[in-house]
């Protein structure tokens, strides 16, 4: 029996920052909104695991504030108990104090996800949907799952990391405008290998519980019971610079696990044990090319934006300023079509 669509205003295919702060946004404006995401929780980057008896951020590690209008947002979350400073720097690896930087560290109670969390609360949120195909349709755009069910919007926001969002639209078969498909092709991405490691012993990372060298083969070691995130075991995530992780990208995981393991133990006591390890790829884990505004409108399809954090700044600010910057772009297409009868 042939299912029927379901229907909505708009459609926001990945359930990360850009997506959930958007879906706030459109749902603002009395707009139908589903969300749908093909992980297993909401949250993209925004991802905690636990491990043991304990939990690790895996994804993105902390945020920044740089704006005014972030800044609202992260003052709410303060207010709730929600967020808070960590750090206003890391070292260097030098085991001295962290260095002093301009714009503080936050981090989240419980964990980044349960900011991913609290953002989808009171919004239609489907996980586990992995969607074939985009097409036009009559009224707007419909979206196909590899179960055959379809959705059906009059727009669509496309917040994935960009080639997967091209790909849902050539399997389509729809066509942007040349000078769009090619802004769009030149975003890149670089990938991360993340280990997760359950010590029993001591581990003696400098102040605050956290270690950063970009141009090293380890780029990131953090302790997330220090942190504030997992009071009940030691917990420390590990995360390869990208130069790194392509070189063990496709290396077994039992190998892959050693090589981040063995940038953790210079700083681990003689006696500590690794009880447990966990290995995340991220294969769209950093943005190094690009696009220089907040979000991409298409020009000749029906409401058709693109955002995320490779627009005009990436990581956890830049997503939920790309999120409403596009949200507000689709309010006023929107609306513009329907006073034109559209």
């Amino acid at each position: 029996m042939k299912r029927e669509p379901i229907k909505t205003d708009v459609l926001i295919v990945g359930a990360g920052v850009a997506g959930l702060v958007a879906g706030i946004v459109l749902a603002r404006q009395r707009l139908g909104v589903i969300l749908v995401d093909q992980s297993q929780k909401v949250g993209g980057r925004l991802a905690t695991q636990r491990i043991g008896p304990g939990r690790a951020d895996h994804g993105a590690q902390f945020f920044t504030v740089r704006s005014p209008e972030f800044q609202i947002w992260v003052e709410a979350w303060q207010s709730q108990g929600l967020v808070y400073r960590w750090s206003r720097g890391w070292s260097d690896g030098s085991l001295g104090p962290a260095a002093l930087a301009s714009y503080p560290r936050y981090a989240v109670r419980g964990g980044m996800n349960a900011l991913a969390r609290h953002l989808a609360r009171g919004l239609d949120t489907r996980v586990k949907v992995r969607l074939e195909t985009i097409t036009l349709a009559e009224q707007g755009w419909q979206a196909q799952t590899e179960s055959g069910q379809l959705y059906s919007s009059r727009a669509l926001l496309l917040t994935p990391p960009v080639p997967q969002s091209l790909a849902l639209l050539a399997a389509g078969q729809v066509k942007l405008v040349p000078h769009e498909q090619t802004a769009l092709a030149r975003i890149e991405y670089a990938p991360c290998l993340c280990g997760l490691f359950w010590v029993d012993g001591s581990v003696s990372l400098p102040e605050p519980g956290a270690l950063q060298q970009p141009e090293a083969p380890i780029s990131w070691i953090a302790d997330n019971q220090r942190k504030g995130i997992s009071p009940e075991a030691t917990i420390i995530t590990v995360h390869a610079r990208p130069e790194t992780s392509y070189q063990f990208w496709e290396a077994p995981e039992a190998e892959a696990l050693e090589m981040l393991r063995a940038g953790l133990q210079p700083f681990l006591a003689a006696d500590a044990k690794i009880l447990e390890a966990q290995l995340k790829r991220w294969r769209y884990a950093l943005p190094t090319t690009l696009h220089p505004q907040r979000y991409l409108l298409a020009a000749d399809t029906p409401p058709l934006a693109f955002a995320g954090d490779a627009f005009a700044g990436p990581r956890v600010e830049g997503a939920a300023l790309s999120g409403l910057t596009a949200s507000r772009a689709l309010i006023t297409k929107i609306t513009s079509l329907k006073f034109a009868g559209g």
